[in-house]
């Protein structure tokens, strides 16, 4: 690497950069200097399963590193590996189909319709596959002591150390993105201590050679098609082509390198050893065939190797941590009991009957303060399974920060500019077959998984949703034509790297729903509600906001009470009783639909006043179209209807909420503005209940934070942190693994996402005119702390530090011109504000403006 000898002798890179934004302002404000809290997820033994490894990725390459002492196993994966290749997403038969579906809904006849609408669906997704491991061997019983295992989210490392003997041995990797490999350094503490073998491996098809440049070279193929289920049946089609290259450089004077049955390197008598796996594959796009890429995965993977051995260890780890770093660092978060309660241990020592009498009460304080941060420092390097399991007794405040920093970690980690989306595992599967063909659902997953790319100032992340979402229009606009007879573009409840937009094989409570297009529609306002990035809502995101408004025009009908209707029209994956007592999912005008159409409609119009197009055709139906949706009801019960009649629920603790959609993330429903409305979503949620898989507790979690009900939200957090045991997953309980991954179960990562999102809709909610601090902090549970660095809508950057349970002083400014910040509210406090770009406000506890200064 670079002529070094992995040893990096010049010393190691280290850059220093100006603080973080929200760190400057604060700063600059007089807030005390906190001590950072350890941010690690850590391991007691190298892993067992899956969801015991640590996660590592750069957006594109990711690994999950298992610690193992015997033997170290790298497992791989490569966003664009996925089986077949661009389909057909038409049915010509479905106008003929859809007709008569509705005329059996309009006749009440909603079990017949659901029977009959099986025949709108279309073919399975593609599913993701497993690039293959890296597999390091030491030995045979090894007997070792002292063993570490941790992943580090502030500098995005994996690390490992244990002792054999007298010798220290030390692992360390990450996923470089500015250099595209995921890079490993072994070391002994002992000269010449270091013996090991290197292979790769993968259960896709291959070859493997070693070159003698300390190369090993894997090629191989994806499946043409998606596995049939059928172990005798082999698909011998070709899919999309890929090559991993793993590079071997050692150090030490006595050490040899040798290679094994042209498969496998074998190092003897090292000091360390520095791995850098590169990987690419012909992917050329979604609308590109495999067979016909002009793309050599070969050729690509050896650019971006000879790029980044061209430089020493250091130096790719500087480069790394800077690039990481200058996204993560970006918000800081602590969260504090206070100096009334230590955490973890006996606090009998330090209670106020065991300290002296002559010490002053301020004294008193204090040390009781400094004893609850050792044991929340302690706390941080305990094993992150017994926190979990402790979190029942103890509620330790800092896993909850941890649980927060770890999902920004994760989304930094698997959705980069560029990259693809990251699907229903991020990026991590181990699993040719994974659950749900690891495949990205918009029926509620796939839109969790970027929550927290704009309150959690995260927004570049979000960037492949946007390409993901100009694909989908493409293909989309063919299944609109064909399939419904309509303008615009549409996508459904599920889809793949070849941007599917077809629906789903098999069930219509799934399968059909076209919504799935119109609410990743929604994240496209969002963005520019956020970012205030006018090029944007103009050269993207408006062109595709009234695309989906024109599928949505056009998929209104003239219904028979008088309203536009949507039918057909399920609420995902919910069977309701029909009045004739049979079960049934196809209706009309779910209240779900209503939801999302409005929202869809009020962010073109919103578009159109900012952008001049308020003239347009599609603005002017717009227009007349949202008077005659059909209003949200209210039931018998005093719940939020789900469906536009008063069905009888089979499964009145169904895990999806998506009749509650208005209240969060949309913007249809609000205290203020619709009070009835919200008691009928907390009367729904009481109706629904708390347990569920991980995304729905996520989900149910920003719900009562927008109903400014904090202490059910933090209801929430108690019951997402909970241990998931692999060999023992409840259907539909969810929860966390031992390396924090969410749990439907089995591992989703949406609830990862949504758990920062939801968070974040405790600490800060906003409009475009309004922004409300602390709307649902459980004050009795974090009386005392402080987050930097949130983001609000208009473009805003909010500090705020609040002790003994209120705010104590926020901060705030906005890098745009054009926000329109109106109000600022706490509890029963408003303050009416303008905000000039480029200026930081401070704000005390009565919201009076204290002082404003230039960023």
């Amino acid at each position: 690497m670079d002529g070094d000898d992995g040893n990096d002798a010049g010393g190691d890179w280290i850059w220093v950069r100006p603080p973080q934004e929200a760190e400057a302002a604060s700063a600059a404000a007089g807030w005390p200097v906190e001590d950072a809290r350890p941010l690690k997820v850590v391991f007691a033994s190298p892993a067992r399963y899956f969801t015991d490894a640590a996660p590592i990725g750069n957006g594109r390459l990711g690994a999950l590193v298992w610690g193992g002492v015997a033997s170290e196993r790298l497992q791989l994966n490569h966003d664009t590996l996925w089986t077949g290749g661009p389909g057909n997403y038409t049915n010509p038969k479905a106008p003929a189909v859809l007709s008569n579906v509705r005329s059996l809904v309009d006749k009440g006849q909603y079990a017949e319709a659901t029977a009959v609408a099986y025949d709108l669906s279309g073919e399975q997704t593609q599913v993701y596959q497993p690039l293959g491991d890296i597999n390091i061997a030491f030995g045979e019983d090894i007997r070792y002591t002292n063993y570490e295992r941790y992943l580090d989210l502030e500098s995005a490392t994996a690390n490992v150390t244990y002792n054999v003997g007298e010798v220290t041995y030390s692992r360390e990797h990450f996923s470089s993105h500015p250099h595209q490999v995921i890079a490993t350094k072994i070391s002994a503490d002992k000269s010449g201590a270091l013996s090991c073998t290197v292979s790769l491996a993968t259960p896709l098809d291959h070859r493997i050679r070693v070159t003698d440049a300390n190369e090993i070279i894997m090629e191989g193929s994806c499946p043409g098609e998606r596995p049939a289920g059928d172990e005798n049946a082999f698909d011998h089609s070709k899919g999309i082509r890929f090559c991993a290259i793993l590079y071997l450089q050692m150090s030490g004077a006595n050490g040899t390198v040798q290679v094994l049955n042209d498969k496998m390197l074998k190092l003897d008598g090292a000091d360390s050893v520095v791995l850098l796996l590169a990987a690419a594959t012909s992917f050329e796009g979604p609308f590109v065939q495999p067979s016909e890429s002009t793309l050599d995965p070969t050729t690509s993977a050896f650019t971006t190797l000879n790029m980044a051995r061209s430089m020493s260890y250091s130096q790719l780890k500087a480069y790394h941590t800077d690039d990481y770093q200058s996204l993560f660092q970006r918000v800081s978060l602590q969260l504090s009991r206070g100096s009334n309660d230590m955490l973890g241990g006996s606090t009998s020592a330090h209670s106020p009957d065991n300290i002296s009498q002559d010490t002053a009460v301020s004294d008193c304080a204090i040390q009781m303060a400094a004893c609850s941060r050792l044991n929340e420092l302690s706390n941080s390097e305990k094993p992150t399974v017994d926190r979990i399991v402790s979190f029942i007794h103890d509620e330790d405040p800092s896993l909850v920060e941890l649980l927060f920093q770890f999902g920004r970690y994760l989304l930094i980690s698997c959705s980069r500019p560029g990259t693809q989306i990251a699907n229903l595992q991020g990026i991590w599967s181990n699993d040719t077959e994974p659950p749900w063909d690891a495949a990205p659902h918009p029926n509620i997953n796939l839109q969790m998984n970027y929550w927290p790319s704009l309150p959690c100032n995260l927004s570049e992340c979000q960037e492949p949703l946007f390409d993901f979402i100009g694909s989908l229009s493409v293909n989309g606009a063919k299944t609109s034509k064909v399939n419904y007879g309509a303008n615009g573009w549409v996508s459904h409840q599920v889809t793949d790297l070849w941007a599917k937009t077809s629906p789903d094989a098999g069930d219509p409570s799934w399968a059909l729903w076209p919504m799935g297009g119109p609410w990743l529609a929604t994240h496209l306002w969002e963005h520019y509600s956020f970012t205030m990035d006018k090029q944007f809502l103009e050269k993207t995101a408006y062109p595709l906001l009234e695309g989906s408004a024109s599928f949505l025009l056009s998929w209104l009908i003239e219904g028979q009470r008088g309203y536009l209707e949507t039918n057909p029209s399920t609420s995902p994956e919910h069977y309701f009783i029909a009045p004739n007592g049979k079960q049934a999912c196809v209706s009309y005008s779910t209240t779900m639909d209503m939801s999302v159409i409005r929202e869809v409609f009020s962010a073109v119009l919103l578009s159109a006043d900012i952008l001049g197009k308020s003239s347009t055709d599609v603005v002017q139906r717009i227009k007349k179209a949202l008077p005659r949706l059909p209003p949200v009801q209210i039931s018998r019960d005093g719940t939020i209807m789900e469906w536009a009649q008063d069905f009888k629920d089979p499964e009145v603790q169904h895990r999806h909420v998506s009749h509650l959609f208005g209240l969060y993330p949309g913007h249809t429903m609000t205290l203020e503005q619709t009070p009835d409305l919200c008691k009928a979503v907390a009367n729904s949620l009481y109706k629904r209940g708390d347990e569920g898989p991980g995304w729905s507790t996520a989900w149910k979690m920003a719900l009562w934070a927008h109903l400014h009900n904090s202490e059910h939200a933090y209801k929430m957090i108690l019951q997402l942190i909970t241990l998931v045991d692999p060999e023992h997953e409840v259907s539909k309980e969810g929860g966390l693994y031992s390396n924090l991954f969410t749990a439907h179960p089995p591992f989703q990562i949406d609830a990862n996402f949504g758990f920062p999102a939801a968070l974040s809709e405790m600490l800060v909610q906003s409009t475009g005119s309004d922004l409300y601090l602390l709307p649902a902090l459980p004050r009795d549970k974090w009386p005392q702390g402080f987050v930097k660095g949130l983001k609000a809508r208009g473009g805003l950057t909010v500090n705020i530090c609040w002790k003994e349970g209120s705010l104590h002083e926020a901060l705030l400014w906005s890098g745009s011109s054009q926000n329109s910040l109106a109000r600022v509210h706490y509890g029963s406090h408003s303050a009416t504000i303008g905000v000039s770009p480029g200026q930081v406000y401070r704000f005390n506890s009565d919201l009076k403006c204290l002082k404003s200064w230039p960023l």
